[in-house]
Formats: structure tokens, C-alpha cells, sequence
């Protein structure tokens, strides 16, 4: 029976499934799409649904039929409902076919994110559609592996389980609650905010108080990803993304089939690039396999513990998109379509029953883990992907460790990367110091990337089931004669080895290459210091000790008072100064600013005529000669091109006096004197870190300059807070935790000392 739909309703167009359909309901038949889309930010539903126009999946048809002809169609036979689909309550357009491709396919997605689109989604949607009086065929899109943890072959049928999926959303829904109260306790709290103090504490407590609060939020993320993983296996299911699909089935066939209304049911298997249609090799971003496969090009998986003879079962998207047309073009089958008997099945009215369509290739056609990695070695040994030096990378060869062996090697790893780590928190920042940090970075992405792929792809390499695909095969049987091939669906003609060495593994490679060609650039325009513009409204901001001077407070205050002691009381002022070192350093560690300020009470007592005969002599003469090599030549070109250039030190504006003459301004702290001698008191809090940031912030406005043209240069994490406020920061000679910020943000990173 053939029943052309003529209204299409599709949900998840904006998803790789979702697009792939869209285009061949355009290309083949004359049916009118409305999609269910949701605002983003300022982005209206419509503005998203237009945007796909220009997407690779819809060249080969643009291509057809014109880009004027492609263009009167979309605007004629596609519409829009702007809605979440969650909170979907009408649905006002009559519709003869409802797409329900819609869903969050992440694995370790929070439960209750995950509950909301897989669960929740449905549920409003079969609402919706009951609400308005509207009985259209729904083609349910799942996934073979809503079966969960099993062996053997899974059927075409109902999945046999008796989980209650309205107490499973009530559940995910109270969790969130749940998780935020939990991660709002006293003791918790103050965790989150001594983490934040030991990592974030010198670059002020706005910075202390934003990364508390991130990591009281990564806190409850992670809970509901540890409970959404460990509720699916309590159950029987792999993971949350499988959990939340099998119950999403069970509203459709409750909430649909259940009451007489038609449902077919398509379960594919992991979707990946396309064999045919719209052109070989298309995929729109990599997709469940590709992260593994890409990992194992660029060397970062040296094993993995898959059962080298469990299928991984693949099917290109547009066999997928050709069964859901195919029952959207024949219409609902019924129970004609069932070859064998489901185990169980829901109640139903009228003698409707959902149909199942499992569009995989394990039974029919299967690719055996080893036969897939083989294929995967073969093609990066003759292609290669290269390093960051454009060397060709030599992948690993894997021998299929036991699971236990591969979990011990990875865990061994990620300890002694831990304890380079809290090594790293206690070096001294220096040009191979950097270089290990750099380094040891790498590796925890590495072992991240290794941990995550363990954790989330085993259960899909290791797995022991096949699913069976009997009835999809049926439907494929019920072709018109002469459906081109491209329209068919039977994965008995699928070639696996031209489908990995000729199709997916190119288009897979390309794709890299395209991510890694604009990553490139970005970290180049960013990380590259780039050639100064001139302009009047542009600010170069420069830090003092560490940046300009290799000096810090301590040395300048012991070359000072070697000039204003005399030998006799030289041993005495260094014996207190060693006594006091700890409070020193236990400031620093927690505050650059109170350390400034408890180490500026060493002046107490000085004359203020005595320093300044000082720094007006041979010291001032001396400071000028210090200026690291790249510093002087850096502040004139910032001159040269107009820019305003100004020095900021959190030190004492007597000992900044020798460079007044290189900047624009000069702002320091200063310090009281009661008839001409230092109290040790400054007159107001130091100009360091996140201070430093609003004062910036206020200069530049009452100036008139613009913060994101303008340059500035630190050395040290607590400049972290106001380089962050400029457009183009430098780090220059800079400590470990600022190499790393500086690393993260693509900063450029210079060396003043010998440059």
C-alpha cells in the first residue's frame, strides 16, 4: 500500500539524521516538512531551519535542480513550529507522518538531560498530537541497542523489560534538585572554594569565587553523568543514551501504538557516513566510531581492550534514511510486515501493533572488530596523519589486552601523571620547566581522551550481540521495481572494505584535516604576535617585576638597603628578613597583594629623601640597564604607532621614577610618610591582579580607549585577571600557572630575556 505523505512532521532536523531526511523528503517527494525547532540565543527557529540550506548534505540537490529553484521549494514545502519539543503542547497544522528523530545521543549526558530529550521529548510529543485531534503514522527513530547488556540475537520486537519510565523521569528530574542541594552544603562549599583559593587565589577573589562556582557546577554535572551511567547498569542497559531510548520506545508504544494509532519503530545501528546518497562519504562532524578511529590516527591509543571478534555494528546514515522513507512513501505495514512473532509486546486497540525496523549489518553483513581495525591500520599506514612537526604518524599495533591488564596500564598512567603534577605546582618557571609542563599537559589530554574512550566505547567493542534485521529486509522487499539503488536499503550489498578504504576513512580524514586547518589558524592569528596598528585609542599596558625588570620586590628591597645600611647592620636586616621569609611566602602563595603589603613594611622607618637619593644615583642608572633585551625595544614600537603606553606596578612609585621617562604614565603604589620618614602603610591597596583589572577598566573609559585593540604584558598569574580584559595579551617570561592559562587561551608566549 502506498500512502505518499503529503504533511511531514520531523523533529531533530538540525541533527545529522534529521538533515539527511529533510533533504530526501525535498529531493523525493512532493510531501510539505514543518519542523519542530526550538529558538537559540537570538536565532530564530525559522533563521536555524534556513541556515541548513547551505549545508553539504543539500549541494547534490541545489545542484539538480538550481540554487533559484532550490531556494521557491524550501520556502514553499518547509515550515516551522518553534517549540522545545518537551514542552510541545499543540500541534495546530494537520499532519499525515510524524519523523520523530529528536534526541540527545550522548552517552554519559547528565540523567536528567538525557531523560528530558529521550523520555520526556515523546511523552509531550505523543500528548500534543492526542491533544489535537491528529492521527498521523509516527515513525519513532530508537537504536538497536535499546536491548541493553545481552547476548545473542536481538529481534525485531519489543524490548522484554518492566522499568516504570514515569518513576525513571520523576527520578531524573528530582536528581537535579537533589545534586544542586547536595553541592550547596557548608562543607561541600568550602572544598569548592579552598580548590579555587589553591589554584586561583593570586589572581584575586572574584577569579577565587568564579572557579568555586564552576567547579561547584562541573560538581553536579558529574554527579548526574555518574548517576545516569550507574542507574542504566543497575538496570541492564550500557549506558544512559541506551536507558533513556529503550524507555522513549515504551512511551511510544504506550503512549501511541498502545492506543490504536500506527508506529513504526526504526532502530539503527552506530550511524556513520553515507555509502551513496546524497554523495559518497558525506557526514556532517564525526559521529559515534569517528573519535575512536581519529584517536588511534594520531597514535593516542596504543591498546584498547575490545573483543577483537565482536561486531561493531555500522550501517551508513542513508540506508537509514531509506527505510524511514520507504515507510513513510508504503505507509504503515502492520502486522503484514512481521516475520517473526515479537516476544512481548504492548497493548493495543483496534489490532494496531508498532512494527521494528533494525537497520544494521551484524546479522546480515557483520564487520568483526579485528576486520575493522585491520581495515583502519591499513588505510593510516598508506595515509598518515601528521604531528605537530608534519611528521607521518606511525599508528600502534593493538593486541586485544584483557580488559583488566588494559584498566591497570591506564590507571598506573593517570597516577604517575598526577603526581607530575603537583611536582609541576612547586618548579620554577624556566624555558625547560615550560617545556615539561607542556609536555605533561599533552599527556593528561592524552590520558583524558584514553580514559573517556575506555570508559564509554567498550561496551560497544566488546559487545556479544548481533541484531537481527528480517523485517527491514521484508520492507526493502516492497520496493516498486526499478527503485534506484541509491534508494534501496539492503546492507547484504555493502562492501566493507571499499565502504572504509574508498568512502568513510577519506571523508573522515578530510574532515580532520579541515578541523585541524582552522584550528591551526586560529591558534596562529592568536598566538602569533601580531604587527602593531597605529592608533591613538589603543593602549599598551605593561607589568614591572618579572615582565620589564628580571627583578622582583625582595631584590630591589636588598639592593636598596645594601646602599643605605652599612656593613655592621647588613647581617642583622638579612638575619629578619630570612625569620620572616615563611609569612612572606605564605602570603604570596595565597595573595599578591598582601604579600606587597606585609613586605612594603619592611621601608617602616626609612627616610623618604634617602630613597630617593638612591634611586636618583647610580641604582636608578642601573634599573634602566636591566631592562630585559625585548622590553625597550617592544615600548618603543608601541610609541611609534601612537599607542598610549603605560607601566603598572604594584611596587612603590619611588623605585618606578628611573622609567617615568619611557611611558606615557606610570601608576604605583605609594607609600605615607610622617615628616619625611615611611610609616611602612600604603595609601591605597596595591594595583595588582584583579584590581589592576578594574582600574583598566576605568582608565581605558575615562580615556577613551578601546580594551580590545589594546596589547598588554605580564609575567606572573596574577596578571592572569587583567591581560584576560585586552584583545591582544602577551605572556612574557611567564610562571608555570600563567604558561599554562597563557597555553589554553592561544596567548602569545615571548622571551624578553634574550630577544
Amino acid at each position: 500500500m502506498s500512502t505518499e505523505p503529503v504533511r511531514v512532521l520531523l523533529t531533530g532536523v538540525t541533527g545529522f539524521l534529521g538533515q539527511a531526511v529533510l533533504e530526501r523528503l525535498l529531493a523525493d517527494t512532493d510531501a510539505h516538512v514543518t519542523a519542530v525547532i526550538r529558538p537559540k540565543g537570538s536565532q530564530a527557529a525559522r533563521d536555524r531551519l534556513d541556515r541548513l540550506l547551505r549545508k553539504p548534505v543539500f549541494k547534490t540537490w541545489r545542484d539538480a535542480v538550481g540554487d533559484a529553484e532550490a531556494k521557491r521549494i524550501w520556502a514553499e514545502r518547509t515550515g516551522v513550529l518553534e517549540a522545545d519539543l518537551a514542552t510541545l503542547e499543540r500541534i495546530d497544522a494537520p499532519v499525515d507522518v510524524v519523523i520523530h528523530s529528536a534526541s540527545t545521543v550522548s552517552f554519559d549526558a547528565p540523567i536528567d538531560e538525557s531523560f528530558a530529550n529521550n523520555v520526556g521529548g515523546p511523552r509531550a510529543l505523543y500528548a500534543a498530537l492526542e491533544a489535537s485531534g491528529l492521527d498521523p503514522h509516527v515513525i519513532h527513530v530508537s537504536t538497536c541497542y535499546v536491548g541493553g547488556i545481552a547476548k545473542g540475537l536481538r529481534p525485531e520486537a519489543s524490548v522484554d523489560h518492566d522499568i516504570d519510565w514515569r518513576a525513571e523521569i520523576a527520578a531524573a528530574e528530582v536528581a537535579r534538585v537533589e545534586a544542586e542541594a547536595a553541592s550547596r552544603t557548608p562543607e561541600r562549599l568550602q572544598e569548592f572554594i579552598d580548590a579555587a583559593t589553591r589554584g586561583h587565589g593570586k589572581e584575586g577573589p572574584k577569579s577565587v569565587a568564579r572557579a568555586s562556582e564552576a567547579a561547584r557546577l562541573e560538581w553536579v554535572n558529574a554527579r548526574l553523568v555518574e548517576l545516569g551511567r550507574t542507574r542504566a547498569r543497575s538496570v541492564g542497559w550500557t549506558d544512559v543514551y541506551t536507558f533513556s531510548k529503550a524507555l522513549g520506545e515504551r512511551v511510544a508504544e504506550e503512549e501511541w501504538a498502545g492506543r490504536g494509532r500506527r508506529l513504526s519503530i526504526v532502530r539503527p545501528a552506530i550511524i556513520e557516513s553515507s555509502l551513496r546518497h546524497p554523495f559518497p562519504g558525506w557526514i556532517d562532524g564525526f559521529k559515534v566510531a569517528d573519535p575512536l578511529i581519529m584517536a588511534y590516527a594520531k597514535g593516542a591509543l596504543p591498546e584498547f581492550p575490545g573483543l577483537p571478534d565482536s561486531v561493531l555494528d555500522v550501517i551508513p546514515v542513508d540506508y537509514v534514511v531509506n527505510v524511514i522513507l520507504a515507510l513513510a512513501t508504503l505507509g504503515h505495514q502492520g502486522s503484514a510486515s512481521r516475520v517473526t512473532e515479537p516476544a512481548e509486546a504492548p497493548s493495543t486497540n483496534g489490532g494496531i501493533r508498532a512494527d521494528y525496523y533494525q537497520v544494521c549489518s551484524g546479522a546480515s553483513n557483520p564487520l568483526p572488530f579485528h576486520r575493522m581495525y585491520a581495515e583502519v591500520r591499513q588505510y593510516f599506514l598508506a595515509h598518515p596523519l601528521e604531528d605537530d612537526r608534519g611528521r607521518p604518524i606511525v599508528v600502534p599495533t593493538w593486541r586485544f589486552p584483557a580488559n583488566n591488564a588494559a584498566e591497570r596500564s591506564l590507571r598506573l598512567k593517570e597516577r604517575l601523571s598526577a603526581l607530575g603534577s603537583r611536582i609541576g605546582e612547586a618548579l620554577p618557571s624556566t624555558v625547560r620547566t615550560r617545556q615539561w609542563a607542556s609536555s605533561l599537559s599533552k599527556m593528561e589530554r592524552g590520558l583524558g581522551s584514553l580514559r573517556t574512550y575506555v570508559d564509554l566505547y567498550q561496551s560497544y567493542t566488546r559487545t556479544e550481540m548481533l541484531f537481527d534485521d528480517q523485517q527491514t529486509r521484508a520492507l526493502g522487499a516492497k520496493l516498486p521495481e526499478g527503485t534506484p539503488a541509491d534508494r534501496t536499503f539492503d546492507v547484504r550489498d555493502i562492501d566493507w572494505s571499499h565502504y572504509w578504504q574508498e568512502v568513510h576513512l577519506p571523508a573522515m580524514t578530510s574532515l580532520a584535516k579541515v578541523h585541524a586547518r582552522a584550528s591551526s589558524a586560529r591558534k596562529a592569528t592568536r598566538s602569533q604576535a601580531r604587527r602593531l596598528e597605529s592608533g591613538t585609542d589603543v593602549l599598551a599596558v605593561f607589568d614591572l617585576e618579572g615582565t620589564l625588570l628580571p627583578s622582583s620586590l625582595v631584590t630591589q628591597y636588598l639592593s636598596v638597603m645594601g646602599l643605605l645600611h652599612s656593613p655592621a647592620e647588613l647581617p642583622g636586616e638579612l638575619a629578619d628578613l630570612v625569620r620572616n621569609v615563611g609569612v612572606y611566602l605564605q602570603a604570596e602563595r595565597r595573595d599578591r597583594g598582601e604579600f606587597v603589603r606585609a613586605f612594603s613594611r619592611r621601608y617602616a622607618g626609612t627616610r623618604v629623601a634617602d630613597i630617593e637619593r638612591v634611586v636618583g644615583g647610580a641604582w636608578g642608572q642601573n634599573v634602566v640597564r636591566k631592562l630585559k633585551p625585548g622590553a625597550l625595544a617592544r615600548i618603543e614600537e608601541h610609541r611609534a604607532a601612537g599607542h598610549r603606553t603605560v607601566l603598572v606596578t604594584g611596587g612603590l612609585d619611588l623605585f618606578a621614577a628611573p622609567l617615568v621617562p619611557l611611558f606615557d604614565d606610570v601608576v604605583a603604589s605609594s607609600m605615607e610618610a610622617r615628616d619625611g620618614v615611611m610609616t611602612g602603610y600604603l595609601s591605597t591597596p596595591p594595583l595588582v591582579d584583579e584590581a589592576r583589572a578594574q582600574w583598566l577598566k576605568s582608565y581605558a573609559a575615562a580615556g577613551g580607549y578601546d580594551l580590545s585593540r589594546s596589547h598588554g604584558y605580564g609575567d606572573s598569574i596574577a596578571d592572569a585577571s587583567w591581560l584576560s580584559l585586552l584583545g591582544r595579551p602577551v605572556a612574557v617570561n611567564p610562571d608555570l600557572p600563567l604558561y599554562r592559562v597563557a597555553s589554553r587561551q592561544y596567548w602569545p608566549i615571548e622571551d624578553w630575556k634574550h630577544a
